[in-house]
């Protein structure tokens, strides 16, 4: 009983230590199923809708927790190790089968008897068969001849009976066995590694989707940009036209208006097209169709205004949540209990057996009158490892090599995060000053095409100074909002390598 005991705490203790991790993400997948009414409710309307349902980056990333195809399989992935720890829980409790089995023999073992039977049958010695005192005749098998102590040289002795038959139920259970304990504990590690997986996924996908929908954004804004710079040409040759039927200006002013206004017709066609395969994309890391009717909200320059702050809020930066130095220290400590499974494999083990059945022996196939006789036993097995070629000691040391190995991968890995870190903090610094000296020179080259336009309209100015203001002008539009592009990208991986989680 004190072992059944000690067996019982030590299951007890297995399934709760590593029960944080996975409550945690259990909480997380609850505030999800929170969110998910909202997300089904939004690609409801989108899939009906004929205008654009128009949506956040915080819904683009509640319905990606809900729809995207790795967060699905990193969830069901949770779900196969947690059934592998239940499974390896089994080894702890008693394993019962039922059995039962059916021989037919083929030829009978045939028994020899090295001794004298006409000494135990009264002295006979020989002929057609021997008479005991009950009645029952012995064949004679040639042995009477023989000496006691000589080979015998009859045919000998059929054993057994043609039908052997059994049915029973056996059972076994191990009381100490120090290596399956702690194996136990490495499948709650590997649950641990598990949930640390999907929130890997979840972190690379809500990555994912900020790039995404930063993306589109930018794309829309390239898109409004090249379609003013469509505007503007098309109003320049409508004030060349009327220029040149006043006689002001050339022929050759309004063939240079209106080759400004054809080659402003290309861009805003593929800008057109960048904003339908942003948002193609968008929905591909969604999870969503690619025909609802799905469009993004704001602009590039509403994120623009916290850009300082978000600079100087990872002044100090560490890596104690970045998902791969997580998974690096559960694997490192697995490998660590899996060095000392190797070294209980040393250590003697003790289990115990019970097994009931009931056999029967006939050499015909009448079963009403079949005698069955029970056979039953109870016993311990005690295995002490003594010699195995030296398979354990290797073993051992195969599982301190690779334990060896995850801890230089650990240093490398941590040298090369803070590596990344230090280049997103300098992207996320450099486009924030390209950021505002975008903003000095869009104000200057809006006002100066403001002034060359006009003046072109009062004839002080000639069509190719308002084409160099105007590129000038779309040249700080477009180096203004990829700034803000950049910086929000760079922004979105510093975050993913520091494991900031969506909640936060």
């Amino acid at each position: 009983m004190k072992k059944l005991a000690v067996t019982a705490v030590i299951i007890a203790g297995m399934m709760f230590s590593h029960a944080d991790a996975f409550a945690q993400y259990r909480t997380d997948g609850a505030s999800q199923e929170a969110q998910k009414s909202e997300s089904e409710l939004i690609l409801e309307e989108a899939a009906s809708s004929e205008t654009p349902v128009v949506i956040t980056l915080e819904q683009a990333l509640q319905i990606a927790l809900s729809e995207n195809v790795s967060v699905k399989v990193a969830d069901m992935e949770i779900q196969r190790t947690q059934y592998a720890k239940k499974g390896s829980y089994a080894a702890l409790f008693p394993q019962i089968d039922a059995s039962g089995a059916y021989q037919r023999t083929i030829k009978k073992q045939v028994m020899y008897m090295d001794f004298d039977m006409s000494s135990m049958l009264g002295g006979a010695t020989g002929g057609e068969g021997t008479e005991i005192p009950d009645g029952t005749e012995i064949p004679d098998t040639g042995a009477g001849t023989e000496s006691s102590g000589s080979s015998g040289s009859g045919d000998g002795i059929e054993m057994g009976r043609w039908n052997t038959w059994s049915a029973g139920v056996s059972a076994a259970m191990p009381l100490v066995n120090a290596q399956l304990w702690k194996s136990l504990k490495i499948s709650g590690l590997d649950v641990e590694l598990a949930v640390e997986k999907a929130r890997s996924s979840r972190l690379d996908m809500v990555t994912q989707v900020k790039n995404a929908y930063f993306a589109t954004l930018l794309a829309k804004e390239a898109f409004e940009v090249y379609r003013q710079v469509y505007e503007n040409a098309v109003q320049n040759l409508e004030e060349t036209e009327k220029k040149y039927r006043a006689q002001k200006v050339s022929d050759m002013e309004v063939l240079r208006a209106k080759t400004t206004v054809a080659n402003a017709i290309p861009n805003v066609y593929n800008a057109e097209g960048s904003v339908i395969l942003a948002l193609w994309q968008l929905k591909a890391v969604l999870g969503v169709d690619l025909d609802m009717n799905i469009d993004v909200a704001g602009k590039l320059e509403d994120w623009s205004e916290h850009m300082f702050y978000d600079i100087h809020q990872h002044d100090s930066i560490t890596l104690d949540r970045n998902t791969t130095m997580k998974q690096l220290a559960i694997q490192a400590e697995m490998l660590a209990e899996t060095i000392k499974v190797q070294q209980y494999a040393n250590i003697p083990s003790l289990a115990v057996a019970f097994n009931f059945s009931y056999n029967a022996m006939t050499n015909d196939f009448k079963f009403s009158e079949y005698r069955w006789t029970p056979y039953s036993y109870v016993g311990l097995s005690l295995n002490i490892p003594i010699f195995a070629g030296g398979k354990r000691y290797q073993a051992i040391r195969q599982a301190k090599n690779q334990y060896e190995q995850v801890k230089l991968q650990t240093v490398n890995t941590e040298r090369q995060l803070k590596i990344a870190i230090r280049q997103n903090l300098n992207a996320m610094e450099t486009n924030m000053k390209s950021y505002y000296a975008s903003k000095d020179a869009l104000a200057a080259a809006q006002k100066g095409y403001d002034i060359v336009a006009k003046s072109y309209q009062v004839g002080r100015s000639t069509l190719i100074e308002v084409n160099d203001a105007q590129l000038a002008l779309t040249q700080a539009q477009l180096g203004a909002s990829q700034a803000v592009y950049n910086f929000l990208t760079a922004k979105a991986q510093l975050e993913q390598t520091l494991g900031q989680d969506f909640v936060e």
